[in-house]
């Protein structure tokens, strides 16, 4: 399993505030922690419009995203700082020049927004590096998704994917867990799941379903500034999230042996039943279901899963309530 806690523009801006992300999610136990990339001139324009328009300090989108961009010696220090934190660092480019500063930090792979899937010209560029992809499906339809994996299996590129409902947050009844499975068994590569529902409860179910890499929005608190906040996971629900994916994706590296119960021999003595009669009976009675009762433990009489093989016939001598029954007991 792998899991990334994604930042994206949590920070607002603040190389400080991304730094304090970077401190929090490492102690999650988190595996990468991810940013986004925009170079606003590389990406945008004025004509961009805001897909909620939360900001009241930038006036168009292009104004957030100029206001959200780092230096290259800022990515190297965040970079650096993650790498001393024990989490990989990880990054969505969203245009080629993105790429490109990348690379300057030797990224150990990428990973695609939704709305960048079918943006054949950055794929181009990122499959260039010879570097791995991951591919969140939110937007794309499989005709879609086909058009894509065929281009990216042409290069040679290797691929996960996402499954990803782009809304935010998430309503329950649009998670689509159940395309994790269809993922798998159409493109037979590494299959995820990028969450946008604040709840730990949607990480856990995918990763019952089989997604083997997790995605979610990062916040200190859901109240805050930014387009994610309210669809992002705070620290403190991360941590649970985490504890219980590992223990969820250790179980299923162990799988059970429903045919083989040899190991509950000792167990099966001690929670299995003898039958018994629950009266006082005479010799020569002859058994009814009223007669019987199972009792504590197994191996003290005739077992209690044979009880329809004792009905009907007569006792060799008298018996007392509560006495476990045997075989020599009957004719």
């Amino acid at each position: 399993m792998f899991i990334i806690a994604e930042i994206a523009q949590a920070h607002e801006g603040s190389l400080g505030i991304a730094h304090s992300y970077i401190d929090a999610l490492a102690k999650t136990g988190v595996d990468a922690v991810k940013f986004q990339v925009h170079i606003a001139e590389a990406e945008s324009s004025v004509h961009e419009p805001f897909r909620v328009k939360f900001s009241t300090q930038d006036k168009i989108r292009f104004d957030y995203w100029k206001r959200m961009e780092f230096s290259l010696q800022q990515w190297q220090e965040l970079k650096t700082h993650c790498e001393e934190a024990g989490v990989e660092f990880m990054a969505s480019p969203f245009s080629n020049a993105a790429v490109d500063l990348l690379e300057e930090l030797d990224l150990k792979r990428y990973k695609i927004g939704s709305g960048e899937v079918n943006n054949f010209l950055l794929l181009q560029k990122i499959a260039a590096t010879k570097k791995p992809m991951i591919l969140s499906s939110g937007m794309s339809s499989f005709e879609e998704l086909d058009k894509t994996a065929d281009f990216l299996k042409d290069l040679n590129v290797d691929f996960s994917i996402l499954q990803c409902t782009t809304s935010y947050p998430t309503r329950t009844e649009n998670y689509g867990l159940n395309v994790i499975q269809q993922l798998k068994e159409r493109y037979g590569v590494t299959v995820g799941y990028s969450d946008h529902s604040a709840r730990i409860e949607t990480c856990i179910a995918a990763t019952a379903l089989g997604a083997e890499i997790l995605e979610f929005h990062a916040v200190f608190n859901r109240q805050m500034f930014g387009p994610d906040a309210s669809s992002s996971l705070e620290i403190d629900e991360i941590k649970q999230l985490v504890s219980a994916v590992k223990n969820i994706s250790l179980a299923q590296q162990h799988p059970v042996d429903k045919s083989d119960n040899s190991s509950f021999s000792d167990l099966k003595n001690i929670f299995e039943k003898s039958l018994a009669v629950n009266k006082d009976l005479p010799a020569g009675h002859i058994l009814s279901f009223e007669d019987l009762e199972s009792k504590k433990p197994k191996g003290f009489g005739i077992d209690a899963s044979n009880f329809r093989e004792v009905i009907g016939k007569n006792l060799s001598r008298n018996l007392v309530q509560w006495e476990f029954l045997q075989e020599e007991d009957l004719e």
